[in-house]
């Protein structure tokens, strides 16, 4: 196990700066998730922590360590790829043995810790099959068994899933979790899904223009996220027109409800308000603010998507039995409930 820091670390390629001067710390057997769109700098804060790119400024620390004039291979880190990256040639008891094999490892060694790895990630009766024999999920399993093998201090997973069908990702992801908590490696997991991130991780790193948003735990950053851009980002998230009164209020959907500490530092008069869909709520009414235009059945929960005055769309979740009374069509009464509220700059 082991601490992993980076500090002031920036980056910038043909004069575009990918990150900003960022600081992550990550604690001892910690997963944290970065997330964030295409091109916000995720990967390349991974690869220069692995140390396959050396940053323009900035080091990173491992253990207290300072590693980042050290080249990849002295890093003592496990990564694995969203592309599997298995030798072809070799079987799979031959690829998990390769790390411990060109460490200098005695051959019963090499084998016994690449057999205890295929049976920790449930592939013990294949361990004599090659990668073509193989399916997607069980060789992105093989790829992290021999991440593993070498006993890294470091876990580092570049989109791992991304290439597999839903069903499989699912329950990979449930077994690298599963696996990183017994084993109690410190991991940083890179990807693009938001619900994989939240269900898997200690903390969500969400970063965007090579800058961090928010590190936070997954409840933390969905219910109080720091800016507006995480709060649409993570989830669903209305935007519906009010009006400040103050610093401390806002008046929307003829409500004044309270605003959420400093969301509302810099702004005046005109806002939106960010509510979730499970943060509003709505009732039949004849003669109301909004009228139902569809619905998404999702089991329990149905989302109902109302058309406020104004030609404003909101969504708003209710409990299925509740909903079955809003057919499209149906003339509804849609309010704010009182909780404080996150307000951003009108659009």
């Amino acid at each position: 196990m082991a601490t992993v820091e980076a500090h002031g670390v920036s980056k910038s390629y043909s004069g575009r700066q990918v990150l900003a001067s960022l600081d992550l710390e990550m604690g001892e057997a910690e997963l944290i998730c970065l997330l964030g769109p295409s091109g916000c700098g995720k990967t390349t804060l991974l690869r220069i922590i692995a140390g396959f790119i050396t940053p323009d400024t900035g080091t990173v620390l491992v253990g207290g360590r300072d590693v980042t004039a050290l080249p990849a291979a002295a890093r003592r880190m496990g990564m694995v790829f969203q592309a599997y990256s298995l030798f072809p040639n070799m079987t799979a008891l031959d690829n998990v043995r390769f790390g411990p094999r060109v460490a200098g490892q005695p051959r019963a060694e090499q084998v016994k810790r690449a057999t205890e790895l295929l049976d920790l990630v449930g592939l013990a009766q294949h361990r004599d099959k090659y990668p073509h024999q193989m399916s997607g999920g069980q060789q992105q399993r093989v790829a992290l068994a021999r991440a593993l093998a070498v006993k890294p201090e470091v876990l580092l997973l570049d989109e791992p899933l991304s290439a597999l069908d839903a069903k499989v990702r699912l329950q990979l992801r449930e077994q690298i979790r599963a696996l990183q908590q017994r084993l109690g490696t410190t991991t940083l997991f890179v990807t693009h899904d938001q619900e994989e991130a939240l269900s898997i991780a200690d903390r969500v790193g969400v970063m965007k223009d090579g800058r961090l948003e928010q590190v936070a735990e997954p409840s933390q950053l969905y219910d109080q996220p720091a800016t507006a851009f995480v709060a649409e980002f993570v989830g669903t998230m209305n935007r519906i027109p009010g009006e400040l009164q103050g610093r401390q209020d806002v008046s929307a959907l003829g409500a004044v409800v309270p605003v959420h500490a400093d969301t509302a530092a810099g702004l005046s008069g005109d806002v939106d308000v960010l509510v979730r869909p499970e943060g509003l709520e709505i009732t039949v009414q004849s003669g109301g603010n909004g009228i139902v235009t569809h619905k998404t059945f999702l089991g329990s929960v149905t989302r109902v998507s109302v058309l406020l005055s104004g030609d404003v769309s909101v969504k708003v979740d209710q409990p299925s039995t509740v909903a079955a009374a809003m057919s499209p069509g149906t003339s509804v009464q849609v309010s704010l409930p009182g909780m404080p509220v996150l307000v951003a700059e009108r659009r």
